[in-house]
């Protein structure tokens, strides 16, 4: 009996001392941290997945603004976080912009994050006023080659993809236009509609109701496809034969550097979950936004062609932040 008794404590013992398994993902609550403040595209689909993510895995994700800094501000302080998927970013394209844009980043874009997915597509236009002679893109194009540097476009603030991407747009169709920029989507449209500015690089939602009320003239969505909110505009491709022209805001999660693949691929694979879902796609599309989602390697790649994509315009138009 003596024994056996010395051969449970040994038991025991060896036992309690074994490595515990890994806590479940995730063990306590999970910051995602926005570079802008409440209100914006992106928070808005931050509130959106993270209210859901709430419901989905049983611990709280938080949102957590801290604009400034054209998002860099959060982003740095994400890649100085953890790598245990409790504090999160959601980004936009706008990423792989300031990689260029920013004279000097406190973090490499690319090698500070792991990719987790994109969540959600927004869409840009390029509009005029209903004043403006046009009624195409291709017309458009054909009165900035008669009169260089006489028609200007607003834009929503030097470096957004508003400006980037038109800026593309030109550099493809071989024109120029000057660039006028403003302090948001919203003071930018209401230039236009004021007749104080003829042409407009803005986002979809700010501009759709005006078009339908026949205050703006859409001439393009800026999406490599029509996007289903608003199908009945063109691409650019279809507009003005551009082969290839996209400028697409995308909204995605990146994680720190080193965070597990396996909190990594459970994230990935509870978004693309979410989206199969009626309530979200509903409110995504409230927002003017299409549900989107990559692997990480997918993702990864995105972020690196914009940055490839975008930094070539920054340079040849010489945009420079501090």
């Amino acid at each position: 009996m003596r024994v056996l008794f010395v051969a449970g404590v040994i038991a025991a013992t060896l036992w309690s001392g074994a490595p515990s398994h890994a806590q479940p993902y995730p063990a306590k609550p999970v910051r995602v941290l926005v570079g802008f403040a409440p209100g914006g595209g992106i928070d808005i689909v931050a509130r959106l997945y993270a209210q859901r993510l709430t419901d989905a895995l049983g611990q709280s994700f938080i949102v957590d603004n801290r604009p400034g800094a054209g998002g860099t501000i959060a982003t740095d302080a994400l890649a100085k976080s953890p790598p245990d998927g409790h504090m999160l970013i959601m980004v936009s394209v706008t990423h792989s912009i300031n990689t260029t844009l920013y004279s000097k980043l406190p973090y490499d874009s690319v090698k500070s994050f792991t990719p987790v997915t994109p969540v959600a597509l927004l869409a840009d236009v390029i509009a005029v006023h209903p004043s403006v002679p046009v009624k195409s893109l291709r017309e458009l194009i054909n009165l900035a080659k008669v009169k260089p540097r006489d028609v200007s476009y607003a834009h929503a603030g030097n470096g957004t993809l508003m400006h980037v991407g038109m800026e593309l747009f030109l550099a493809m169709a071989d024109v120029k236009m000057l660039a006028v920029p403003y302090n948001g989507a919203g003071p930018s449209t209401l230039a236009v509609l004021g007749g104080q500015v003829p042409v407009l690089s803005t986002s979809l939602p700010p501009s759709l109701p005006h078009a339908r009320a026949g205050k703006l003239r859409i001439l393009a969505v800026t999406t490599a496809q029509r996007t289903p909110l608003a199908p009945e505009y063109p691409t650019v491709d279809e507009a003005a034969g551009l082969k290839g022209y996209a400028a697409v805001v995308w909204v995605g999660l990146l994680a720190p550097a080193g965070t597990p693949a396996a909190i990594v691929n459970r994230l990935n694979a509870e978004v693309e979950r979410l989206q199969q879902t009626r309530e979200l796609r509903e409110q995504l599309a409230s927002q003017s936004a299409d549900p989107y989602r990559a692997t990480p390697a997918g993702f990864a790649e995105l972020i690196r062609n914009d940055i490839a994509k975008y930094g070539k315009i920054v340079r040849d138009t010489g945009l420079k932040l501090e």
